[in-house]
């Protein structure tokens, strides 16, 4: 997790979480960007205390002493080594604005653990960071990528309302948990369909939404993909729910998405259920997770805490029924806080959205306020158009949609971005006129998300393969585009130089020749004319629908370009000063180390008369009968050796270890 994310989570800003997580016995440094999920989660665990919140979250300040007083000229020459960023920047322009060679910056980054190429983006925090090593003082301006508290400020006011105008709504449930812990066989079971079946290798590809009835209370799922590639999405999901299932496999346990999905849970302020699926398997060991969770601090009601868990098979439909009821008890007690005002212009939110081949760009949106009807005049972002027709989960036309109801929108000009607000306009000549006076207007419906990155000259020592790559929805693009960033190594960078939606045609086939570059499709195909351009032009189209092949060929791909080197290091010399026992395959030899020092496990060489007569490794170390790891200088030990038995006395022993070096080629 970046530790931006962390400190918004936790409601501390960047600078003092630094200070305060070794307080708290967490050791991640002072210049640190990045957090592994689990310490992540345990620092959010801690922090969530008041009383230790309180006591570390405001520090006591100290009056300057008069020598601190800083000079005119100094001040000046801070100034100038001052930069404004807003809450995001591209890596090239942040080079532009230090004078710096775009290269040095992008390596500065890596050894920051950050890959980025010179067209992506990253956020104020890691700017800031990076610019303080390199001598720049920071400032932070609001600019078109609006502080995210701000945001959620500014998305909360969408759907506020008088008390007396809200009714209870449908909950919305997001499911959530590790890639192959049920969680597709799971709605599966509850909405007795097959979804699961027709979807390739079991992972979900898509983001869906679906409802079902219990008890005469409609409740709408949203099913999010489980792999690590869509944490992104998943986290999205979690803004648009009320209620989260959290699938753990009884035959598995706690796993690290798991733990990933437990803090979107927790970062959404959401109640949940954990679903401890697979219970029919013969290794499913129930105390083992209820323990896993326990120590996550998600103690189970059955052990006396308050994390209520349903024990189920989704794949043998057992206690399906039970889950239902209890997410209907967990929604009966959070029901004052699910509601919604139908009399008023619908607001929702936008979970997928992708290329039709019938329908054209189309998205599915979560009414969350309101009622949305056929012949709206909704507005996306700054672009503004008319609702052409509406298709409820099932597939069937309807006129209008309600809330909580995932409705799919037909007629959108292109394909909007995952998480967007959609919200009907009751007055448009007031918003043109407002729209006009602030930074214009589009008359599109949705503004077309560039994910095309133009290729970047040749950077140096960083050598790049060139990925054109094209998919059928955009959040599978966005979760595939994260993924191969994340490939990138200090020799060897992954360059998106095309990502977008649709089939592969023959224009991807030139360029990838042009390029050259990697051409993969995902859940696409190529057209007729690009498979002819393609085999005439010697050109690999890579298509799959899981992305983790994809991934693989990818990696496959890059391997080609590494070759690997064995490197030996000197760590001492000894002299045979006795032979204890010589077996088959193997001698216990008595040795005086004459330089450096020998270990257990390093390697050998026997000399005798300046030969090298054998090599071996050495599989125990004894040093005054007792076992140690290590043996230095001026001092005698004995060593099992194993695979050689002709050592003799008075040879010599040169000691080394190991090292496989690769290199790009």
């Amino acid at each position: 997790m970046n530790i931006t994310e962390l400190a918004r989570q936790v409601h501390i800003p960047v600078e003092r979480l630094r200070e305060i997580l070794p307080e708290l016995g967490f050791d991640v440094g002072l210049k640190a960007i990045q957090v592994d999920d689990h310490t992540a989660l345990k620092i959010i665990e801690k922090l969530h205390h008041p009383n230790i919140k309180e006591k570390f979250l405001f520090p006591k300040k100290e009056a300057p002493s008069p020598s601190a007083a800083i000079s005119p000229a100094a001040n000046a020459e801070k100034k100038d080594k001052t930069i404004s960023i807003g809450e995001k920047i591209v890596v090239k322009d942040l080079a532009n604005l230090m004078n710096l060679p775009v290269t040095r910056l992008i390596l500065e980054l890596m050894k920051n653990g950050v890959m980025a190429s010179l067209n992506q983006s990253i956020d104020y925090e890691t700017a800031t960071i990076i610019a303080e090593d390199l001598g720049y003082q920071t400032e932070k301006i609001n600019n078109n990528c609006p502080d995210p508290g701000q945001e959620k400020k500014d998305r909360a006011s969408y759907f506020v309302d008088e008390e007396k105008n809200l009714i209870p709504r449908p909950p919305v449930i997001v499911v959530m948990g590790h890639v192959d812990h049920g969680k597709t066989k799971l709605l599966d079971a509850i909405r007795e369909t097959n979804v699961a079946d027709g979807e390739a290798g079991g992972i979900t590809q898509h983001i869906g939404a679906y409802q079902v009835k219990k008890n005469n209370q409609i409740l709408t799922f949203i099913d999010t993909p489980g792999h690590e590639a869509f944490s992104a999405m998943r986290s999205r999901g979690a803004q648009v729910a009320d209620i989260a299932i959290l699938v753990v496999a009884a035959d598995d346990g706690i796993q690290q998405q798991t733990i990933e999905a437990i803090s979107h849970i927790r970062s959404a302020g959401l109640p949940f259920i954990v679903a401890i699926n697979k219970i029919d398997k013969p290794d499913a060991n129930l105390d083992k997770i209820r323990s896993g969770l326990a120590d996550l601090g998600l103690t189970p009601e059955a052990w006396g805490g308050k994390t209520i868990c349903v024990e189920i098979s989704a794949k043998q439909k057992t206690n399906i029924d039970g889950l239902l009821e209890t997410l209907l008890l967990v929604y009966e007690l959070e029901k004052d806080k699910i509601t919604a005002n139908p009399n008023r212009a619908a607001v929702g939110t936008i979970i997928e959205a992708h290329v039709d081949k019938g329908e054209g760009p189309v998205a599915t949106i979560i009414v969350q306020t309101g009622i949305l009807k056929i012949g709206d005049t909704i507005k996306i972002g700054d672009t503004v158009g008319k609702i052409r027709n509406l298709k409820n989960w099932r597939g069937h036309n309807i006129n209008q949609a309600l809330p909580s109801d995932p409705v799919k929108i037909i007629g959108l000009k292109n394909a909007p971005e995952v998480g967007e607000i959609i919200q009907v306009l009751t007055d448009l000549k007031e918003w043109k006129k407002e729209a006009k006076k602030n930074k214009g207007y589009k008359n599109n419906l949705v503004p077309t998300k560039n994910t095309s990155v133009r290729p970047v000259e040749e950077i140096e020592k960083i050598k790049k393969i060139n990925v054109i790559l094209k998919c059928d929805v955009l959040g599978s693009l966005e979760a595939l585009v994260e993924s191969l960033n994340n490939l990138s190594q200090p020799e060897l960078m992954i360059n998106i130089i095309q990502a977008s939606l649709g089939n592969i045609t023959e224009i991807e086939v030139e360029r990838a020749e042009k390029a050259p570059a990697l051409l993969i499709g995902f859940n696409v195909r190529p057209t007729p004319q690009a498979e002819t351009i393609a085999r005439d032009k010697n050109i690999t189209i890579k298509t799959a629908r899981i992305i983790y092949e994809l991934i693989d060929y990818v990696k496959a791909e890059m391997n080609k370009n590494f070759t690997e080197e064995i490197k030996e290091t000197e760590l001492g010399r000894a002299k045979v000063i006795k032979i204890f026992r010589t077996e088959k395959k193997s001698q216990i030899i008595g040795v005086k180390i004459i330089a450096g020092k020998i270990t257990k496990e390093a390697k050998i060489k026997i000399i005798r008369h300046g030969e090298i007569i054998g090599q071996t490794i050495i599989k125990e170390l004894q040093s005054g009968r007792q076992v140690v790891s290590e043996v230095v200088e001026g001092q005698e030990a004995g060593l099992l050796i194993d695979g050689f038995n002709q050592a003799e006395e008075n040879d010599e022993l040169y000691v080394y270890l190991e090292e496989k070096i690769r290199k790009v080629i």
